[in-house]
């Protein structure tokens, strides 16, 4: 029996902030993934080594977390003012789907890099020495990024001795700015049940307080007390737990209804990158994954958050803009671990260390906007060339 030989195709598997994933440029993928469809998905899937009921993706470039089973594609942007288009894919660890349906705040940061040395900027663009400006175009949530990329003898500099807690090794620093993060438009609103904190019923779990935002990607945040934790949790602690991690995905499901991101609860199942669920307590002292001692005086606001289904190791890109934007605003139970009050920037303590994130928010006509949120991540190539895969279903 004849057996179709493995197709090749240009690929650069790349770390951003404490994500990493395999990016492509769009005009290197077979011709029937360039669109969106079940080709597209076929392809990623199989890229990544999804589904694996095993749960390892050991036949793939996974590494069977949610921050490494991550797919991207880049391409020169179509819309004007904007240097590139980025898609990201969350690809199902165990089950046969890519979820679309949100951005990846992490692996943002290795876009303006991935452009910039696969020539998908303008040269003039791209100083000798100094910041490159890359204006991205998010498809999945159509929003804008700016990225300050940092250039050495016309090269992306990746080396450096910027620290990322969650991030082994120092690299150099690069700045984003996600503009205009929140809900807009056609009935879209920032907080869309129109309140800053919610009574959440969850049958059979409880009620809770609740801020539902939709500012980076959709969150949920709870408060860690209503929970039974303490908000200093690290990963172990709760994703030994299968009974916790079925609560909080029963939570993320009722959460999800509520803000109008499903018509169903079924329909949850099949959306796990959006919403996020997170929780949150005041300052208090606590030991990193690292072992690295946090005091209660480095932070504002402890924070722990749930990615597709199971406790983050650090904390997500886009849920950092979550945080930012939800801190800025006086009344959200963010705001309120925090300390309260008006405060453009935030400092929050993670599993694997701390981050600093700023939003600039504003009451207009009644309504809470926000302009952009900033943040630092770094980013490097760990590898390119071609991956290998099998032909089947693109």
């Amino acid at each position: 029996m004849a057996h179709a030989p493995q197709i090749k195709i240009a690929a650069t598997y790349m770390r951003g902030g404490t994500s990493k994933g395999v990016f492509f440029k769009l005009d290197d993928l077979p011709e029937s993934t360039r669109v969106a469809g079940p080709a597209r998905d076929a392809l990623l899937m199989r890229v990544i080594g999804s589904p694996d009921p095993y749960g390892k993706q050991i036949d793939g470039m996974g590494a069977a977390t949610s921050s490494t089973s991550k797919t991207v594609i880049v391409g020169k942007s179509t819309r004007p003012d904007h240097d590139v288009d980025y898609l990201f894919g969350q690809v199902s660890i165990d089950q046969a789907f890519v979820d679309w349906s949100g951005n990846c705040g992490n692996l943002s940061a290795a876009v303006g890099p991935f452009a910039i040395t696969n020539g998908l900027v303008d040269p003039a663009r791209v100083p000798q020495n100094g910041i490159a400006v890359v204006r991205i175009w998010q498809a999945n949530i159509q929003k804008t990024i700016i990225a300050h990329v940092p250039i050495t003898d016309g090269a992306v500099q990746e080396t450096g001795d910027f620290e990322l807690d969650g991030v082994t090794f120092p690299a150099a620093e690069l700045q984003l700015e996600f503009m205009n993060p929140a809900e807009e438009g056609d009935g879209g609103s920032m907080f869309p049940t129109g309140n800053l904190v919610d009574d959440l019923e969850v049958p059979g779990v409880g009620t809770f307080k609740a801020t539902m935002i939709n500012s980076g990607i959709p969150t949920i945040f709870l408060n860690a007390d209503a929970l039974g934790y303490s908000g200093a949790e690290l990963q172990d602690d709760i994703n030994g737990d299968a009974a916790a991690l079925a609560r909080f995905e029963t939570i993320r499901a009722h959460g999800a209804l509520r803000m109008g991101l499903i018509k169903n609860l079924e329909e949850a199942a099949a959306r796990q990158h959006t919403p996020k669920v997170a929780f949150v307590a005041g300052p208090k002292a606590y030991t990193a994954s690292s072992g690295k001692p946090i005091g209660a005086g480095d932070i504002d606001v402890l924070v722990r958050a749930l990615s597709m289904g199971k406790l983050h190791h650090a904390m997500m890109g886009t849920a950092s803009v979550a945080i930012a934007t939800a801190a800025a605003v006086p009344g959200t139970l963010v705001n309120l671990a925090a300390g309260g009050g008006q405060r453009d920037q935030v400092c929050f303590g993670h599993p694997s260390g701390t981050l600093r994130v700023g939003a600039e928010a504003q009451l207009v006509d009644g309504e809470w906007t926000v302009t952009k949120a900033i943040m630092s991540r770094s980013a490097r190539v760990l590898m390119e060339g071609r991956v290998h895969v099998p032909r089947v279903g693109f």
